[in-house]
């Protein structure tokens, strides 16, 4: 530890020269070759052997010995969304930033990594830069699929959390995110007169049939204890008032706490769309596209984290609720237990603002918290 505090006192600097950097030149995922490289140059300037993902983008990297190893996971790439921060380091990328704080995640675990490079470490260590998070169903996938899992025992990740205060980093048991799935409904009839709905099928009648009716049924199926809902984002059909229109369509999403139920929605919505648009002669065609388990975080796991959390300092434990969002970090999870913990960025004053706005900024004192907290986890320090 005061190896590490000894690295921090001299890098702190360091880190948010590097968090900026790769906040002004934000990459979409799976085109994260630049930040690849600058990652990649680091760890190599550091005495460390890092290996680029098939892909061409994303890393990992061993550190330690060569035992059965933990893991820690930090993602890359940036958002289709126009930056309005005003920040002087603010996106040079037209319609690209790092709204949800990847550029934070990816510095505190190049901290990490070098932070450690040196030190005697008394389990391996690998550290995973993952890109493509921001697209389902995610590139952790991809990570997985390279073998990159294997001889690894365990998995720790990081994400920023602008309701959790600077110096925080809330953790709990059981779910922290939450299965994110899109549904997709397509409706077709021969369409007519609105005078004459009995001499046609009736498609707005049948949309605001599952509009109601689908969320309605689901409500009354599932048990509410876990945490599943689902919402219609948008919603088209028709144009003039006297028409019935011959197409329309529905998209929302599903989302819930709990595997097992997540496992049991797709042919659940299909029966209950089926049911309700029977009656109606509508024609339709549903897509429903899964995306990402819940991150559950195993009870083991947690004390890990929760060990790691307290040896930064008194009150920096702090519980969380868990998201409504989906992390593909949970695919990890089906390979092996782990842990996310959600590290605090707000600064304590002013407005809390929220992940994926424009506007999203964090306070960077919490990148040496971050830094801190992972490097607890893999001296094993309780």
């Amino acid at each position: 530890m005061d190896a590490v505090e000894a690295w921090l006192a001299e890098h702190t600097v360091d880190l948010v020269q590097w968090r900026r950097h790769i906040h002004a030149n934000p990459e979409l995922s799976r085109t994260e070759f630049a930040t690849t490289e600058f990652v990649g140059a680091w760890l190599t300037k550091a005495g460390l052997t890092p290996h680029v993902l098939p892909g061409g983008t994303g890393l990992i990297c061993d550190i330690g010995p060569d035992t059965p190893r933990i893991a820690l996971r930090a993602d890359m790439d940036a958002l289709p969304l126009q930056e309005f921060t005003g920040l002087e380091f603010a996106s040079t990328v037209p319609g690209v930033s790092h709204a949800c704080g990847h550029d934070a995640h990816t510095t505190i675990l190049l901290g990490t990594a070098l932070a450690l490079a040196d030190l005697e470490l008394p389990a391996g260590v690998r550290l995973i830069f993952q890109p493509a998070e921001e697209v389902m169903p995610g590139g952790a996938l991809d990570v997985v699929a390279t073998g990159a899992m294997e001889g690894v025992e365990r998995i720790f990740a990081l994400h920023c959390d602008p309701r959790l205060e600077v110096g925080k980093v809330g953790i709990r048991v059981g779910a922290i995110t939450s299965a994110a799935d899109t549904v997709e409904l397509v409706l077709d009839s021969p369409g007519g007169h609105t005078s004459r709905p009995h001499l046609t099928s009736d498609l707005v009648y049948a949309i605001g049939t599952v509009i109601t009716g689908l969320p309605g049924l689901l409500s009354r199926r599932i048990d509410p204890r876990t945490s599943t809902v689902m919402v219609w984002g948008a919603v088209s059909a028709g144009k003039a008032p006297n028409a019935i229109p011959q197409t329309g369509m529905l998209t929302g999403t599903i989302r819930t706490g709990d595997h097992p139920t997540w496992s049991l929605l797709e042919p659940m919505v299909n029966e209950i769309v089926d049911g309700l648009l029977a009656p109606t002669g509508v024609r339709y065609q549903l897509n429903y596209r899964r995306g990402v388990p819940p991150v559950v975080n195993d009870p083991e796991s947690t004390r890990i984290f929760e060990d790691a959390i307290r040896a930064v300092g008194p009150g920096t434990l702090a519980d969380t609720p868990q998201s409504g969002g989906g992390e593909d970090f949970s695919w990890y999870l089906e390979e092996v237990p782990g842990a996310m913990a959600r590290l605090g960025v707000w600064s304590g004053q002013g407005e809390q603002l929220d992940l994926h706005q424009p506007t999203f900024d964090l306070d960077e004192r919490a990148l040496a918290i971050g830094v801190r907290t992972m490097t607890n986890i893999a001296l094993g320090v309780s």
